[in-house]
């Protein structure tokens, strides 16, 4: 019967250490994923896949958050069933233990919740994105003063296409001198 503990977190920024912190460590074992969204279903989250493999009958896992297991209602319930079924108890921070009908109903309430943080997080993310929009097509520039939507352009595709075919440099050695991944010289020399 081991304590395992499992961390997520959805940016590679951040850190798994305020969990493990708040959960106490001292676990048998530890499983991860760093950088991966709880929109992520969670047996399609590398160490949420290799966690639910390690986990046996009578073993416990440990979780700060039900929205750590995810943010799609059907999803944690599931997995959580699934792992209750073979013998494992879910024990979420500040919950306790998740057993019988009380603790089923208090984890579809909690997964219900971190599933409308997503849809909220969706929204207000469209919502920034039209704002953005509106104000590049008015200003030339977002509410935030960047020019574009995405990442900042770092090259100028036309002089890259025209430095390779003026040499007549292979595109390794096009990457190299403008210090660019030879997608990005294939891209350039396409358009």
């Amino acid at each position: 019967m081991a304590r395992i503990a499992y961390f997520r977190v959805s940016t590679r920024d951040q850190s798994v250490e305020s969990q493990r912190h708040t959960l106490g460590g001292n676990f048998d074992r530890e499983f991860s994923d760093n950088g991966v969204s709880g929109t992520v279903k969670a047996m399609e989250r590398p160490g949420f896949k290799e966690c639910a493999a390690y986990l046996r009958d009578g073993d416990t896992l440990s979780v700060y958050a039900v929205d750590r297991l995810g943010r799609d209602s059907i999803d944690v319930q599931t997995t959580v069933r699934d792992l209750r079924a073979k013998g494992v108890i879910v024990d979420v921070h500040g919950l306790g233990p998740i057993a019988g009908d009380a603790g089923e109903l208090v984890l579809t309430l909690l997964a219900q919740l971190a599933q409308m943080e997503k849809n909220r997080i969706i929204a207000r993310t469209e919502a920034g994105r039209q704002v953005a929009k509106a104000s590049i097509a008015a200003t030339g520039k977002t509410h935030r003063g960047k020019v574009s939507l995405g990442r900042p352009v770092e090259h100028d595709s036309k002089e890259i296409a025209l430095w390779r075919k003026e040499t007549g440099a292979s595109i390794a050695q096009t990457a190299e001198k403008f210090a660019v991944s030879t997608a990005t010289v294939k891209r350039a020399c396409k358009a």
